[in-house]
């Protein structure tokens, strides 16, 4: 009874918290009352193979102890993926507080280690090509982390939030995706340097946008016009979010955004936008497009920069509207592009939240009546699109309906990690209405407040990745970089990223100190004339003492 309380009590202070570090505490408090702590040191349970990961632990932990490093390596090559053992199982990440079983934990740690000491190895145990060949390969087959922002009006502000956190604890994945109000979010992140963003994430500057984004959504449902001004949705999007291309984007800041946007017209399909797919397009109007409710703002032109830096627009016949309409959550292209197979979604579009998993609590029969409740209503729903079809243009809203809806069934509303805000259910009425400062700030602080519980499972789930982005960086523009004699570039690295702006500086740095490094080598190794001088100058001084 009294440890019901305590935890009772723990759980208060979780709510509670001003900061992730308050929850952490709070939540490894928990679980030692709770006694999932134990549950963590323990490595047996039915839902990964143990057994395998203990083994591979204990195999690297000794190669690297006898110093086999070409036995490492192939250790390494063996399996190197997030869920070896099933070790990615989302169940393992959700019974304690914070953290799984410390045996995954140990053995990513060791996985870890391991890289970080085979890119610093030295040449004459492994050369370099061979180096460079894992960890292209590895890189690839182990893929990336993404994150994907939904739409939901208003409450788009609540992604700010999970941005914010993921930020502010060095998670922020490069590759970000956002449609209706999580890309004007995506915009935000993807035109702002690291250094710009913690200015924007200040709680100051968090107050004074709050209070002009709820006076704006004032005049635009409360004024005297009854119809919504579009040009106040374009004053927020032009003062949040700079006047750049994607290309710009990118070089300023290295992060890869996509933003996606549904067509107008039929007989067309959605685009997602990027550094990749439409380099000159400004993120502006992408960010604008994919805002236009169909119905509330009208249908967007997109505009692109051409080569005289003048803005244009871009497939001029066509127009653009709502991009959770048709691709919420565009893994499949973001994984075709940008290498990713691990996603963290932040979601608040109100049709799906009410349907996912919370917790992973549900049984085995609700969540295969789920399933087939949503397969029923899909095929039901593509048996009355075929028949508005063959109707044609004799029911040309129905149709255009029905496309829309279909297309809202049609998707895939989840990831690896979802990160989904307490309300199971909000009033469509108010997604586009008038919203105060008070519950603008209700909705970031609501956003860090359902990341904190995942930030440990993000954490774990990406160190890997991360790792291997850095180390492959520092090979390509930074100390570990080789002479260009000593490699050839694999294949495998075509899917590597571009240079960024700051890559291009670094390596031209590097490339600048190369010829410094040879030529003071060169002055070494010259004749036993030259090698005679250091001898000399040791013997000055050994004269001054005699003096």
């Amino acid at each position: 009874m009294r440890n019901a309380r305590k935890l009772r009590q723990l759980e208060k202070q979780m709510d509670n918290s001003t900061s992730y570090e308050e929850w952490r505490e709070a939540a490894i408090a928990h679980d030692e009352l709770s006694g999932q702590k134990r549950w963590r040191e323990v490595d047996q349970t039915s839902q990964y193979d143990y057994a395998q990961i203990r083994l591979r632990l204990d195999r690297l932990r000794s190669l690297r102890s006898r110093h086999d490093y070409q036995g490492l390596l192939f250790a390494l090559n063996e399996g190197i993926h997030g869920n070896m053992g099933g070790m990615g199982r989302s169940s393992l990440y959700l019974r304690a507080k914070f953290g799984t079983k410390q045996l995954i934990e140990q053995y990513i740690d060791e996985i870890e280690d391991s890289l970080r000491f085979l890119a610093e190895l030295k040449t004459e145990e492994i050369s370099t090509q061979e180096k460079i060949d894992f960890f292209y390969r590895s890189n690839i087959c182990f893929g990336r982390s993404a994150l994907m922002l939904s739409g939901g009006g208003v409450l788009g502000f609540y992604h700010m939030g999970v941005v914010r956190v993921l930020h502010a604890q060095g998670l922020l994945p490069r590759v970000i995706s956002g449609s209706s109000a999580g890309s004007l979010v995506a915009g935000v992140v993807g035109t702002h340097s690291d250094e710009e963003l913690q200015q924007v994430f200040d709680a100051s500057s968090m107050h004074f946008e709050a209070e002009k984004e709820a006076s704006v959504f004032s005049r635009m449902f409360f004024g005297s016009n009854a119809q919504i001004d579009v040009r106040d949705l374009a004053s927020i999007v032009d003062r949040l979010v700079p006047d750049l291309t994607f290309q710009e984007a990118y070089e300023k800041t290295g992060r890869q955004i996509s933003i996606t946007v549904a067509p107008a017209e039929k007989h067309q399909r959605s685009r997602l936008l990027n550094a990749i797919t439409s380099p000159n397009v400004y993120v502006r109007s992408a960010v604008m497009a994919s805002c236009a409710v169909p119905g509330v703002f009208p249908p967007v032109m997109l505009m692109a920069k051409n080569v005289h830096g003048e803005s244009q627009p871009y497939l001029p016949t066509r127009k653009w509207v709502d991009g959770s309409i048709a691709d919420d959550l565009p893994a499949k292209r973001l994984s075709r592009l940008f290498s990713t197979n691990h996603f963290i979604v932040s979601m608040v579009n109100p049709i799906a939240t009410p349907f996912l998993n919370r917790g992973g609590k549900r049984s085995k029969l609700s969540s295969s009546l789920g399933s087939l409740g949503i397969g029923m209503g899909r095929e039901l729903l593509n048996f009355y699109r075929g028949i508005a079809q063959r109707q044609g243009d004799n029911w040309p809203r129905f149709n255009l309906l029905l496309n829309g809806i279909h297309s809202l069934m049609d998707q895939e509303y989840s990831g690896d990690i979802n990160i989904i805000p307490s309300f199971r259910w909000y009033n469509p009425a108010k997604l586009l209405s008038h919203i105060s400062e008070k519950e603008l700030l209700a909705l970031v602080e609501g956003g860090e407040h359902s990341a904190y519980p995942h930030i440990e499972t993000i954490r774990v789930c990406t160190k890997i990745s991360r790792t291997m982005e850095e180390i492959l960086q520092r090979f390509e523009y930074g100390d570990l970089r080789p002479t260009e004699a000593d490699y050839r570039r694999p294949r495998s690295s075509r899917r590597r990223p571009q240079a960024t702006r700051a890559d291009r500086e670094a390596l031209r740095e590097h490339t600048a100190t190369v010829p410094q490094r040879k030529s003071r080598a060169k002055s070494r190794s010259k004749s036993p004339a030259g090698a005679k001088a250091p001898a000399r100058a040791k013997a000055k001084p050994d004269k001054s003492r005699a003096a």
